[in-house]
């Protein structure tokens, strides 16, 4: 059984800085590295935004977002409302026809190659906005402003952008790093519930693929979170991030069977549910949620971690309202056909993320393929 573990250094001791209130983490990617700001009203605070400073700004955002925090962006950057393109919400405008719509709309305002694309919204506005700028005028400087848990804690960060295909989830994109990320904990306040939860998933992930300690936290302090403390949510964000910071340091472009793979756990599961259910039915993190619960029923079917290991990311999945079970009507058949179109497929091999213990994620392109139809069709069952 091939089992292919990356090595991913420890948390250093010292903990991040902190400036004028907010927490500050950085990438490290050389001339490509990028401070992580989190806090709260950071998107209505000038300062928040040095890197945008001097340069001719436009801004993306979504019909959900634009109406709440808009307004409050654009007096902090000192742009007019002219200067801004609002998509319809939701995750069927993450397409190749909406990037051509703000290609175009780029292209008409004039903005030059000097400039800037500020990404208001969550992860579909980051995404899409950072796949157009990575694209027009062969690349120019983007900010990302994540405005929900999933994406403050996950999407923004890390430099993967694109838009989805009928055929799969992201398979069209490009690595263009932003300027910085600018996380402001006030938007949680005003996210609808179930995108609240659907943010959990990925947090969740983290704790199971990195960082026992962390899901450990997560058992502990879940209502704390589910309650919007804003010390416990700035807390899991920069947990989160700093877990991601180091290995997109590490591996910025998830290359061969590098580090940055393991982020994927639950998802290749997850992308599958999302391609088949047509982006319309599940959020983001739903799948992940429910993808997350079969990587660790087949962890568990392999022996690489205990029962009762699997039943606590299980259980905590539960409780924070997240599904673990596939939609009704999907197939294993299904799961094999779309499960086949992931990226990670290396050599016509599928590479999942597995976990050999908590906070120990593993690639594996030999697991038992008996094993997985049976904690397909098991799932696939239970749902209905």
């Amino acid at each position: 059984m091939e089992l292919v573990t990356p090595h991913i250094p420890p948390q250093p001791a010292a903990p991040p800085s902190r400036l004028n209130n907010a927490r500050v983490l950085k990438v490290e990617l050389g001339a490509r590295s990028y401070p992580i700001r989190i806090g709260k009203g950071l998107a209505a605070n000038e300062a928040a935004f040095p890197e945008a400073q001097g340069r001719a700004l436009r801004v993306i955002t979504d019909s959900n977002v634009a109406p709440v925090y808009l307004a409050p962006l654009l007096a902090a950057l000192h742009i007019g409302d002219d200067q801004v393109f609002v998509l319809p919400a939701g995750e069927t405008q993450k397409t190749w026809d909406s990037a051509g719509q703000v290609l175009d709309w780029l292209l008409a305002s004039r903005l030059s190659r000097d400039g800037c694309l500020i990404a208001l919204g969550g992860g579909v506005v980051g995404d899409l906005a950072g796949f157009c700028a990575a694209i027009y005028q062969r690349g120019i400087d983007f900010i990302q402003v994540p405005t929900t848990l999933l994406a403050q804690v996950d999407s923004s960060v890390g430099g993967k952008t694109g838009v989805n295909h009928a055929r799969g989830k992201n398979l069209i994109g490009a690595f263009h790093q932003p300027l910085s990320v600018i996380a402001d904990t006030s938007s949680l306040s005003t996210l609808p519930r179930r995108e609240l939860l659907a943010g959990l998933a990925e947090v969740i992930k983290y704790g199971m693929l990195a960082d026992s300690l962390l899901f450990e936290w997560l058992e502990a302090n879940l209502d704390r979170i589910l309650a919007l403390e804003s010390n416990a949510l700035a807390e899991i964000i920069e947990r989160c991030c700093a877990i991601k910071a180091r290995i997109v340091g590490l591996d910025e472009r998830e290359t061969g069977s590098g580090p940055r793979a393991l982020l994927n756990l639950g998802h290749t599961f997850g992308h599958a549910i999302e391609t088949h259910t047509g982006y319309t039915q599940w959020l983001h993190g739903e799948a992940v949620a429910a993808g997350l619960c079969l990587a660790a029923d087949l962890s568990a079917r392999h022996g690489w971690i205990t029962e009762a290991v699997a039943a606590r990311c299980i259980t905590l999945i539960q409780r924070a309202g997240l599904p673990t079970q596939p939609p009704p009507g999907m197939t294993a058949a299904d799961f094999r056909d779309l499960m086949g179109l992931d990226k990670k497929v290396q050599n016509g091999k599928l590479r999942l993320i597995l976990m050999r213990g908590l906070g120990d994620a593993i690639i594996s392109s030999d697991f038992d393929a008996s094993l997985l139809d049976s904690v397909l069709h098991d799932a696939c069952s239970a749902a209905g």
